[in-house]
């Protein structure tokens, strides 16, 4: 299935080929094709086959192509040649090493983080129609404020780390108490693997949301993989982990409003014998469908002083990240909600 400028297969039994400058997806229910042209990512969500010549296709058009586990999850990306050039990967590395450089800019990301989701949790505050919840949620809200003010003085990324830490325990709190009277209830975070349905979702979105930012990071000519505030680790993206903390709390809000709507229920999910809560296929399908209409979304980009798709966001951030490391800009200014 195509949504805007994302291809996602997710039958497993798809084999995916290329012919005449198209991806030509064969499974069991028929044969599609996409013209390459039209896409700028691919995303195999199942077991599907891609083909040596799909893959050389996609590289040579520029087409991101990203395997995600069933918790959502990269477990692979293939990208086109590294673009941008030698002197902006020297900066991003020197700046890596710099002790200094590199918790500076991840004090930037984390107060941007915090800052977000404390404007996610106040909102939930207004709109609530229960007082003491309404009270409770504001509190949360303002202990948020008080870790955005403690980010600055952070003598060390052990410190940061911490801050951010006891700022995403208060925040998840607050997710808590914003389903505290949905169908689908959520108590605490859980990881690898989500044991309810609330953490399915938010692992899944979480790992589409990094996926966009590999891509745009790598756009710009930065390594993906050698980050500020996320250690550089074998396999992990970290840079674009770092870049995608900035939006997390907006993919939180869209989850919370998903569940309070009621457009995703008990019968979405499978469970396995090792406790793993997972989206089935047809839920996939339709939560992927309403992703791409709240990437459509336009929200105030304060540093452009205008509205921007929510798409354009990973692209923008990976632009001007890049832009401090070749010394264009002073610091590197992080995406804040307003």
């Amino acid at each position: 299935m195509r949504y805007l400028n994302s291809a996602y297969i997710r039958d497993h039994r798809a084999r995916i080929g290329h012919r005449r400058g198209a991806l030509v997806v064969s499974s069991p229910d028929g044969t599609q094709k996409i013209p390459l042209e039209a896409v700028e990512a691919v995303v195999l969500l199942g077991g599907g086959q891609m083909t040596s010549q799909a893959l050389a296709a996609c590289v040579r058009r520029g087409v991101r192509v990203t395997a995600l586990n069933p918790g959502g999850s990269p477990r692979f990306v293939v990208g086109a040649a590294t673009s941008g050039n030698v002197h902006l990967r020297t900066a991003h590395y020197r700046a890596v090493v710099d002790d200094r450089h590199s918790l500076e800019i991840s004090k930037s990301i984390v107060a941007a983080k915090l800052q977000n989701s404390r404007k996610v949790v106040a909102r939930w505050a207004r709109d609530s129609n229960d007082a003491p919840e309404s009270d409770r949620l504001t509190e949360r809200a303002r202990q948020l404020l008080d870790r955005v003010a403690r980010v600055p003085g952070a003598p060390n990324p052990d410190k940061l780390r911490g801050i951010e830490g006891d700022g995403a325990r208060v925040y998840f709190r607050a997710v808590s108490l914003a389903l505290s009277r949905a169908a689908l209830r959520f108590s605490t975070r859980t990881r690898r693997p989500p044991r309810d349905p609330v953490n399915a979702l938010l692992g899944f979105l979480y790992g589409l949301l990094v996926s966009e930012f590999i891509g745009a990071v790598e756009s710009v000519g930065l390594d993906y993989q050698m980050g500020f505030f996320h250690r550089a680790r074998s396999g992990r993206p970290s840079l674009a982990l770092d870049l995608a903390e900035e939006l997390r709390a907006l993919t939180d809000r869209f989850v919370v409003t998903l569940v309070r709507r009621q457009q995703m229920a008990n019968d979405d999910f499978t469970r396995t014998p090792g406790g793993g809560v997972y989206l089935t296929d047809e839920a996939r399908s339709r939560l992927i469908r309403l992703w791409e209409e709240h990437k459509e979304d336009e929200m105030e980009h304060q540093v452009l002083g205008k509205k921007v798709g929510r798409w354009a966001i990973p692209g923008i951030q990976a632009t001007l990240l890049a832009r401090h490391l070749r010394g264009d800009l002073p610091s590197y200014p992080p995406f804040i909600l307003s």
